[in-house]
């Protein structure tokens, strides 16, 4: 799955090509970094391969999706509607910006049911956050037009489903922003770093000061001759960062070639046992293919067949029992466990979640398992561990 996988010469040479000059900052020092922008260079290779007007790198995921919140005015007040299902950067994300996380129901793709998304929008809802779970997407042409008939903002966290696509459109590209992560275990990776792309000048613009303590960025070589026309933060990604993930971005291609292939394997073998069904994908074309998700009976085959792949030597993610990534271990938002107090407000909001249930987004995840996708398997390797899964599922079937 993750793009360290096959790390080679040409990561090597990128980021030799900044030791060499010993400028490891993305600003300024302009003379001794001897014409390397590694940064720059790859938010124009963002830019073309998602085919977008703008691209801004952050130093994670997490800060691109605050980034963009700011970016877009989202804050106090402000209700963002997100998944039960995602990694806990995305609430986090909201937090930061002092706004509301409302969380919904998903349904069968994984990430968020329009229905739900329907039944939450309230005179407060500013945005609607999609999170493109596991390599894939979610309903965007009905989540599109929730937004568009409530004048909603749709900011897209497909930072995991970099390469994915959505009736041809890269995701991250079809809401008002879109955010990457290029952690370690992404498809493509900085080691750490994350990106905001858009095709909003005005989005850009703020994005690209707030993320540099407000740094305007028209001082020319002097960065202290820069204007700050407001508050930012230092969500700077560094040259040795960027240098890594211009050598990936490269291979993106390549990587969802293989993803994709060992993907289709994998699944065919497991088409064949009753009883598993599959994730729903709104376009299986533009799938990514990090991961196969699919579904058992109940909750206690799923908990099963888990402990048998894992016993067989297989990695597999029974998100109901992740502390990470599904709302029922969320202990610490549920409580509000914060070191520092919220605002009286959102501490209001955030009560509700000490007893809110989601009993459908509980029958799916409780079902459900994903099994990442390696890069670096030979063809004889996938059909192996292909073989040793299903072999671990027909054990508790």
């Amino acid at each position: 799955m993750p793009g360290f996988e096959l790390f080679g010469a040409e990561e090597k040479k990128e980021v030799n090509d900044v030791l060499e000059t010993g400028i490891y900052m993305r600003y300024g020092f302009d003379g001794p970094r001897k014409g390397i922008w590694k940064a720059k260079e790859l938010e124009q290779a963002l830019c073309e391969r998602f085919n977008v007007k703008y691209a801004q790198l952050t130093s994670s995921g997490t800060t691109a999706l605050t980034t963009a919140m700011a970016a877009l005015g989202i804050g106090a007040g402000d209700e963002v509607i997100m998944p039960t299902f995602t990694f806990v950067a995305s609430f986090e994300a909201v937090l930061s910006v002092g706004a509301t996380p409302v969380l919904v129901d998903i349904d069968d793709t994984l990430t968020l049911d329009p229905s739900a998304v329907k039944a939450a929008i309230t005179p407060r809802t500013k945005a609607v956050m999609p999170v493109h779970m596991c390599g894939a997407m979610a309903d965007l042409d009905a989540l599109v037009a929730i937004c568009e008939e409530h004048r909603l903002l749709l900011l897209e966290d497909a930072c995991q489903s970099t390469g994915a696509t959505y009736k041809g459109r890269a995701l991250g590209s079809i809401g008002h922003a879109g955010t990457f992560s290029f952690d370690f275990v992404k498809t493509i990776t900085c080691a750490e770093g994350g990106a905001i792309i858009t095709n909003d000048k005005d989005v850009y613009t703020k994005a690209d000061a707030y993320s540099d303590h407000g740094h305007d960025h028209l001082g020319g070589a002097d960065r202290g001759a820069d204007d700050h026309p407001h508050l930012g933060f230092n969500f700077r990604i560094s040259e040795l960062h960027a240098a890594v993930g211009l050598a990936q971005i490269r291979k993106l291609d390549r990587f969802l070639a293989i993803l994709r292939n060992n993907k289709e394997i994998v699944k065919a073998t497991l088409e064949t046992i009753p009883g598993v069904t599959f994730r729903r994908i709104p376009d299986p074309e533009g799938d990514s293919a990090t991961h196969l998700s699919f579904f058992l009976p109940d909750e206690d085959k799923a908990r099963a067949a888990t402990k048998a792949i894992k016993a067989a030597g297989l990695p597999a993610f029974h998100w109901f029992d992740n502390n990470w990534h599904y709302f029922r271990k969320w202990n610490h938002l549920k409580e509000g466990a914060t070191l520092s107090p919220f605002a009286a407000p959102l501490a209001k909001a955030l009560d509700a979640y000490k007893t809110k249930q989601f009993p459908a987004s509980d029958a799916l995840i409780s079902r459900c398992i994903s099994f990442p996708i390696a890069l670096s398997w030979t063809d004889e390797e996938v059909r192996e561990r292909a073989e040793k899964l299903a072999s671990a599922i027909k054990s508790v079937l």
